[in-house]
């Protein structure tokens, strides 16, 4: 029987137009890390061409060595940048920090994933050393659905930076995240669906 983690996870569905407190459990992921533009860097093309290589071997390892299917989880990212407003208002991608990564279930080892490293990297797969699993730990976050083009989002984290969290009483902390539910490649641009996502923590009093 195929585990669907997507489907179990509550924190991998989000409202649409509207922002919520949620709590997000702990787990780990497949994580690349890279800088620059997500349009123009070739960094960027190339943490795709490694990441998913071996989040598919380490599927199909799963499968057939442990006797658990999974689906692969879908691409997220953590985004950041030395002033955040380069997301927002200046939305400036060449001072963007990133790390792609995508979830994989509790059983998988970090042994697991440098088999299934060495395995796609004898298929010719780019550059896999780069790939790492690592547990995020978010907790308390806000979050949202957002439906189109990712450059139409600005607005959008504008409102939940400067509004929604600070009128909550609550403060950012962790790295901008953000889940994407469908393909680009396979998907037009007013459908694409996009969990965005922001760790916070309660300010005191």
């Amino acid at each position: 029987m195929k585990i669907d983690l997507r489907k179990q996870i509550e924190t991998y569905r989000a409202p649409r137009g509207r922002f919520e407190v949620v709590t997000v459990p702990a787990a780990q992921f497949l994580m690349v890390d890279g800088r620059g533009d997500p349009d123009a860097s070739a960094a960027y093309g190339d943490a795709l061409g490694a990441i998913y290589p071996v989040a598919y071997k380490l599927k199909f390892f799963s499968k057939v060595e442990l006797g658990q299917d999974y689906a692969v989880m879908p691409l997220e990212a953590l985004w950041w940048a030395d002033d955040m407003d380069s997301f927002t208002t200046a939305r400036d991608k060449s001072q963007w920090q990133w790390t792609l990564m995508t979830m994989v279930p509790s059983w998988i080892t970090r042994g697991h994933v440098e088999a299934a490293r060495e395995a796609a990297a004898r298929r010719g797969a780019a550059p896999v050393d780069v790939v790492r699993l690592e547990r995020l730990d978010e907790g308390l976050s806000v979050q949202t659905l957002h439906v189109g083009p990712y450059d139409d989002e600005a607005p959008v984290l504008d409102e939940m930076h400067k509004r929604f969290i600070p009128d909550r009483g609550l403060r950012m902390t962790g790295r901008h995240h953000e889940i994407y539910l469908n393909d680009p490649r396979r998907t037009a641009p007013d459908r694409l669906r996009t969990i965005l996502r922001q760790p916070v923590t309660r300010t005191s009093g």
